[in-house]
């Protein structure tokens, strides 16, 4: 349903190029971000209190260029969309001929190629749950251009996004259950799957609606694509999978400014600097962060730093590590406006600031 090798290929035809360097220095920069995301393993695990569980693999680190990045995000979303795409082919009263399947791919490879073209300059880096799996990626290019856009120390902003991206790691390698988790979340959201054309065909036009909002510079909340999935058992898994990467999002937001000046003497200036970064201005940039439901990622940030940053303040850090205990630890989404309430669930007295 999806021709992916042309979404890989139509992104590299639509992305932009990187900020120009020589061979030596983009070298450099590579072995500085290799040694920055070891540096941050030690000062995360300091920070959190948590370690990677004993006897695993050694998690692989690579410095990939907006390419590499495509390759690797194509494999991802292939292995997250084929289920649903296919659960709802299934599901359809006819079936397209050879020539539509055909055709269809390759729009839908195209379009899926866009969506990657346009993030391919903006994301930093990224830890791989899906996928090739176990990976964190850097995306040099976009670091070094981020950094003078921002006019910020190399050293200091290398080594606070690779905190925010190795804690993510940590996240996933401390706490073994926890792909399994979302794996087994996203394939109760394929079983509760059900759209026919029609009602696809009407949630669309809301979406087209929204999508002309942003144009004319309305700042709403949206969801983007989400908003097409209004099933009530598909919003409560929704819920769960929001709430869970609110956390993990927030919990890496907590860590890259927790160190504190101490490791980045920066981290002030860093974070006011990246909170102007994250607002997208131009026409273009407003519809597709509506499409991508991009708006809705940045409350995950917010939400999540909230909710970390006041169950530590109640309970110490030691006591916010009961979340990594098992599912039924896991906030749920009205939590994380709420902390307390976790804590009176998860510890069993009112929240007493620790």
């Amino acid at each position: 349903m999806v021709d992916w090798d042309l979404a890989g290929r139509t992104a590299r035809r639509l992305m932009s190029s990187g900020p120009r360097t020589t061979r030596e220095d983009a070298a450099a920069v590579v072995r500085h971000l290799h040694e920055a995301a070891a540096t941050a393993i030690a000062h995360v695990e300091k920070l959190t209190g948590m370690t990677a569980a004993p006897g695993g693999p050694l998690p692989e680190v690579a410095v990939v260029d907006r390419p590499g990045w495509v390759d690797a995000n194509a494999s991802g979303m292939a292995a997250l969309l084929d289920p649903l795409v296919s659960k709802l082919a299934e599901k359809q009263e006819t079936r397209p001929g050879p020539l539509a399947t055909a055709i269809g791919s390759r729009a839908t490879g195209v379009q899926a190629g866009g969506i990657l073209a346009f993030l391919s300059s903006r994301v930093l880096g990224q830890y791989e749950v899906f996928g090739t799996g176990g990976r964190l990626l850097l995306v040099a290019p976009n670091i070094v251009a981020t950094e003078e856009k921002l006019g910020v120390d190399p050293t200091d902003f290398r080594l606070w996004v690779c905190l925010h991206e190795v804690t993510h790691q940590l996240q996933f390698t401390a706490v073994p259950w926890l792909r399994g988790h979302l794996e087994s979340e996203i394939a109760e959201f394929v079983a509760a799957t059900d759209l026919s054309a029609d009602v696809l065909r009407e949630r669309l036009q809301d979406l087209l609606r929204s999508l002309g909002e942003a144009i004319r510079g309305d700042d709403g909340e949206s969801e983007g694509l989400m908003a097409l999935i209004r099933d009530p058992r598909q919003r409560a898994v929704l819920d769960r999978v929001t709430a869970v990467m609110s956390l993990v999002e927030g919990h890496a937001e907590y860590v890259m400014d927790g160190v504190g000046p101490d490791v980045v003497p920066t981290v002030t200036t860093l974070r006011k600097r990246f909170a102007q970064r994250r607002k997208g201005r131009g026409p273009l940039d407003r519809v597709l962060r509506r499409l991508l439901g991009l708006e809705q990622k940045m409350k995950q940030y917010a939400d999540g730093r909230r909710f970390v940053g006041g169950v530590v303040d109640l309970v110490g850090m030691e006591g916010f590590n009961r979340v990594w205990e098992s599912p039924q630890n896991l906030p749920r989404i009205e939590e994380l406006t709420q902390p307390e309430l976790w804590v009176h669930r998860v510890h069993g007295r009112p929240a007493i600031p620790a």
